[in-house]
């Protein structure tokens, strides 16, 4: 192998292929500054204010009963205070959407959902006003796959920061507390890391794969020109 052709093609591609080193050198600083400024994911935890038991006096087979598409077979049950009251949560073979009925008096209101969800932000905000600002059934450039956990409702508190937070009723916890400044650091790693300023996910995937094979080829030159340079050993006489 030309030991001349070797030295070139490692100075060009590193020179050439040098941005994507830098830009995940950047993106592990980034990382450590997160983990200091930002918390971790919001634990699950009970919500509602207490569940008064004694206020049920509807059965859940009874409850299910009043759900038409119930005969296809139910899937879970839970039980949630909602309003003071208690509510079944059922999920019916099939669906991903909650249906509520009452274990008071067996109304079923499919609204009691968003109520629910409003109840877990403002919990979570320590009791702060929030208003309801999307329902996500895909992820976004903000709520991206990591969360995992979808369907979603966002709420807005009209603070300063543009504080925002995620909620799932089917887990009935918070999956996402974020603000400007938060997002703005989550921003900046996503673009330097995962080369989130490219839009086609295929795309995206394409050129991270393509530049890191080059920066590992990048890699083996220098290691192979490291050996065709070294001082040879002199003969002894």
């Amino acid at each position: 192998m030309n030991k001349n052709f070797v030295r070139k093609a490692h100075r060009w591609l590193g020179l050439i292929f040098s941005i994507s080193i830098l830009m995940s050198a950047g993106s592990g600083v980034i990382h450590n500054i997160m983990t200091r400024t930002q918390p971790p994911p919001p634990a699950a935890s009970p919500s509602g204010e207490g569940l008064n038991v004694n206020q049920i006096t509807m059965s859940i087979a009874d409850a299910t009963a009043r759900l038409p598409d119930a005969a296809q077979g139910v899937a879970a049950v839970n039980v949630r205070s909602i309003g003071g009251q208690p509510w079944y949560q059922v999920y019916v073979n099939g669906s991903r959407s909650a249906q509520y009925v009452s274990a008071v008096d067996g109304r079923v209101d499919a609204a009691q959902d968003e109520v629910y969800a409003g109840e877990i932000a403002k919990a979570f905000l320590g009791g702060a006003e929030v208003t309801k600002t999307d329902y996500l059934t895909a992820f976004n450039n903000e709520y991206i796959n990591i969360f995992r956990i979808l369907p979603v409702y966002r709420f807005d508190l009209e603070d300063e920061h543009h504080t925002r937070v995620y909620v799932s009723t089917t887990t009935g916890s918070v999956t996402r507390h974020t603000d400007d400044g938060r997002q703005f650091e989550a921003r900046i790693f996503t673009n330097f890391h995962k080369f989130g300023f490219i839009p086609n996910k295929d795309v995206r995937d394409l050129v991270l794969t393509t530049l890191t094979f080059a920066t590992c080829i990048v890699a083996l030159l220098g290691i192979v020109l490291f050996f065709m340079t070294r001082p040879k050993k002199r003969a002894v006489d």
